[in-house]
């Protein structure tokens, strides 16, 4: 679709082509690597090599005197530099976790930064890093974290059993009669493996400090200006004004790049030492080792169910893997997993416990719903459940699953849910697919060797809660002299299209031509501030600060059109940039014409209407969450010999309200959806015993390609939330809903054999070695044995 096709004076909810393409796809973005200022040098980090070390000592003698390097700085140098360290999101007083910029006197992990050398270009630096000599003692490291509470071995010394927190609902002995007099009881523990973002562009920061004026600049790959301005206004304790952040082009974020950390701050701090611009570009093999990790945890999960299979109570006992250096604190998205396990299922009763565990790995991040453990620990145990008490998965979820009826409901938690559509979603999911002719297409498949499997995850998303720091977003719009208009926002557009999105609400707003309004994001020198991209918050936020503003705009403008005019400001039609009335037909008044005058010509302007064509306004959110879901149902074939499992379908049937632009929302489902994917059956940051990672290349750390993803068929229900335009996020669902769906397609196709799925990644060598263990299990209990044979036939 063009602009022109759109209809009159409305393009939102059209497929209108996205402005950031022309550069993005001809290579003209400007990325933090594109940045080259005056006299900039390059930073590298000395990282280290083994997992708990204690460092006696740092020799930087040879290092320092390589030709072309700048300086060598320890933790002596950088850290005391250190004025404060807190993060906007989440407030000063916030329970925090320790993060130094550089390892002091241990080393936490393979990739703790020990040392960064500043050098005229990154080779030199790189090489000068080989001439640092660490003396390290090594230590026993913390590497399970599931165990990591019975170790005497600590990772902080000031955190005892290395918990970093813990939180819990009302105790789990409060549920012993349910579970005691239920019909069907299902308990399993169910494990996810570490992964992590892995973006297309790495983190990247240009730091350049100017020293008479006291400032610094910012160019950053960053999901949050704002957030990240402040941060280094306390880091080195400057003034926020003396700050500019300038992100332009960042290419992918998925929570990574919402806050900033350790390596941020070295460079922050470094640059302002040195009175210089400073480059840092993590290289691929840092972000494996050093970027962060995320999804590595596991619970003990427990279900009870009447006769019938109606959900009676359920008990989530749930255990998180921080790493060494989280960020932020894990405790306040690590509590999601709890309150958001109840899922769209009507459950009468249930508690939780968490538990947050220090290990000797790379930190814990953010990484697209960061919460996504809930759906996978309860869908995963509903279709286990299903298959003990001889039910079909999809009738036990269609049996529990809320209805629109029952809407505004509390889970157990006290999650309040409205304007969701579970089953909605559900239905036409397996409408789409045409389940019971799946069924009927399986039974063929069986009979002749080939095993296909069907798997779904129905899930609740939360989108632009009310965080405090969060909770509000601002915009400014500007109608220039020649009716042009610029529309500036905060910014933290990483692939998902705010600037499409801002132009879009913006001409509707106006009612101008949407090739007339151009965005200005991720400048906070000239942007109004918020919180950026990340809880999925983005439509919804820039809508209400658009709309906010835009309305006292539009009435100055429909002033101005009437005084022109000579008719009353009611009679006024505006759109397309041009006022009308139908008392005065043939004549017309431009937006063109009307900034003239608001700007021009003050004697043709109405009373009491003032100068100019500009206004900022600032939208607070009003619900404490705006919530969206989907469904996901997945289709494979596994090849019960090899153990390949071959994506045949995957459906999703997606609410995310009234969409601003359908083509950048089904973007945003193709690739949460393929990042879920990857890490049902591919992706895992793998460690030795020793703590060493064994996946730090993209040899080893595998990843989805087009060859493994089949075509994503889309549907949508369209059901208005509480925000601006009925509008809630899309960002993250894709990658809460694909992993359930594609494990419970795998365990759907091998229930022959008799395998249960409880942890990925589903890979070839997993799935065989899960027959394997179910042919054992079967012989072990005299039952009849299911085995693959080469010819893909089964014996029995």
């Amino acid at each position: 679709m063009t602009i022109s096709d759109a209809p009159a004076g409305r393009y939102t909810g059209t497929r209108v082509p996205r402005v950031e393409d022309p550069r993005l796809l001809t290579g003209t973005g400007t990325y933090v690597d594109d940045v080259v200022r005056p006299g900039m040098l390059h930073a590298c980090f000395v990282r280290s090599p083994m997992a708990r070390a204690r460092i006696n000592g740092i020799d930087v003698s040879e290092a320092v005197a390589l030709d072309g390097v700048h300086a060598v700085y320890v933790a002596a140098d950088i850290n005391p530099r250190v004025h404060e360290q807190w993060y906007g999101m989440e407030g000063r007083d916030a329970a925090d976790t320790p993060r130094p910029p550089l390892a002091d006197d241990e080393v936490r992990f393979v990739g703790d930064p020990v040392a960064v050398i500043v050098a005229d270009d990154r080779y030199i630096a790189e090489d000068a890093a080989e001439l640092v000599f660490v003396d390290y003692e090594p230590l026993t490291p913390v590497v399970d974290y599931a165990v990591a509470h019975e170790s005497t071995e600590l990772v902080h010394a000031d955190y005892p059993g290395n918990l970093v927190g813990q939180l819990a609902g009302r105790p789990v002995a409060d549920l012993d009669p349910v579970f005691a007099s239920a019909a069907h009881v299902v308990r399993e523990t169910i494990h996810q493996q570490c992964h992590l973002p892995v973006p297309m562009e790495t983190r990247g920061l240009v730091a350049e400090w100017t020293g008479p004026s006291g400032e610094m600049t910012l160019w950053a790959s960053s999901q949050s200006p704002h957030e990240l301005r402040g941060f280094c206004a306390r880091v080195l304790g400057i003034p926020e004004h003396r700050v500019r952040v300038v992100m332009r082009d960042t290419g992918g974020g998925f929570g990574l790049k919402q806050l900033p950390q350790r390596e941020e701050m070295c460079v922050m701090i470094a640059a302002a030492r040195l009175g210089v611009a400073l480059k840092w570009i993590e290289d691929r093999q840092e972000h494996l080792l050093a970027s962060g990790q995320a999804r590595h945890e596991h619970a003990d999960v427990s279900m009870a169910f009447d006769e019938d299979g109606t959900l009676l109570a359920a008990v989530l006992e749930h255990v998180q893997d921080a790493g060494a250096y989280p960020t932020p604190t894990p405790v306040t998205s690590g509590m999601a997993v709890a309150l958001m396990f109840p899922g769209p299922y009507r459950i009468p009763e249930g508690t939780f416990s968490s538990k947050f565990m220090f290990s000797n790995t790379s930190g814990r991040v953010a990484y697209r719903g960061p919460w996504q453990y809930e759906s996978v620990a309860r869908e995963v145990l509903l279709d286990i459940a299903a298959r003990q008490i001889g039910i079909d998965p999809i009738e036990l979820r269609r049996k529990n699953m809320l209805r629109r009826d029952e809407l505004p409901y509390s889970n157990y938690i006290g999650m309040p849910y409205d304007n969701i559509t579970p089953l909605e979603t559900f239905e036409q999911a397996l409408a789409i697919l045409d389940y019971e002719a799946f069924r009927r297409e399986q039974e063929l498949a069986r009979a002749e060797g080939r095993f296909l499997g069907v798997g779904t995850c129905t899930y609740v998303e939360p989108t632009a809660g009310a965080n405090a720091f969060l909770s509000t977003e601002g915009a400014t719009i500007r109608i220039e002299p020649s009716g042009r208009v610029n529309v500036y926002t905060s910014g933290g557009s990483c692939g998902n299209s705010l600037e499409t999105t801002a132009n879009q609400l913006a001409a509707d707003a106006l009612g101008v031509l949407l090739e007339d309004v151009n965005s200005i994001q991720g400048d906070t020198a000239v942007t109004p501030f918020g919180g950026g991209t990340g809880g999925s918050r983005s439509g919804s936020m820039v809508a209400g600060a658009i709309a906010e503003t835009a309305s006292g705009l539009r009435e100055r403008i429909l002033a101005i059109a009437a005084h022109k005019l000579g008719v009353p400001v009611e009679e006024v039609e505006f759109t397309r940039s041009v006022g009308t009335a139908a008392s005065k037909p043939g004549e017309s008044v431009t937006l063109a014409e009307i900034a003239d005058i608001a700007y021009f010509r003050g004697d043709q302007l109405p009373p009491g209407v003032p100068a100019g064509l500009e206004a900022s306004g600032r939208y607070r959110a009003q619900a404490p969450m705006v919530w969206a879901n989907a469904t996901h149902v997945s289709v494979v074939e596994v090849d019960t010999v090899t153990g390949h499992v071959k994506l045949l379908r995957h459906i999703v049937s997606e609410d995310c309200g009234p969409m601003i632009n359908p083509n950048v929302v089904e973007g945003q489902i193709y690739g949460g959806t393929v990042q879920g994917i990857g890490g049902a059956l591919l992706e895992h940051l793998a460690y030795d015993e020793d703590g060493n990672p064994v996946t730090t290349t993209f040899m080893d750390y595998l990843l989805p390609t087009a060859t493994e993803v089949p075509t994503i068929e889309i549907g949508h229900v369209e059901t208005p939330g509480p925000g601006p335009g009925g509008h809630k996020g899309v960002g993250e669902g894709g990658a809460i809903g694909a992993p359930p769906a594609v494990m419970n397609a795998v365990a759907d196709a091998l229930a022959p054999f008799g395998v249960k799925v409880t942890r990925g990644p589903l890979s070839p060598s997993a799935i065989v070695e899960l027959i394997e263990e179910a042919r054992s299990r079967a012989e072990a209990e005299g039952t009849p044995v299911v085995t693959p044979t080469a010819d893909g036939t089964v014996t029995a």
